[in-house]
């Protein structure tokens, strides 16, 4: 699959377990971005972290069923303005995506 993809490279059920590794870009630093991804994520049952990176982006990985870990790539890649960035802090200007295997994570989602 190619980076900035928000379809997995294979087929298989949305239950399948998924790693889903997204880096996002825009005005994502200091303005709470890793706190609503925290939030979205728990909310949609994942495991992970958000972390800022030192070039200003933040570093998003999520682990789960795979329809959730789509889910989640959906609100991080919303327009800003849609419904669906309606309340997501900062501002988003593109998010590069890549599904990897599931590997072993401590449960939760943590901000780093």
């Amino acid at each position: 699959m190619s980076p900035g993809s928000s379809e997995p490279g294979r087929a298989g059920s949305g239950a399948d377990p998924a790693r889903l590794l997204a880096h996002v870009r825009g005005d994502v630093q200091g303005v709470g971005f890793r706190w609503w991804t925290r939030a979205r994520a728990l909310e949609l049952g994942l495991d992970g972290a958000a972390r800022n990176l030192p070039d200003g982006r933040v570093e998003v990985t999520a682990q789960g069923p795979r329809a959730a870990c789509a889910e989640l790539l959906g609100l991080l890649q919303a327009p800003d303005g849609a419904e669906a960035a309606r309340r997501r802090p900062g501002a988003v200007r593109g998010v590069a995506a890549q599904w990897l295997a599931p590997r072993e994570l401590p449960g939760g989602f943590v901000e780093l």
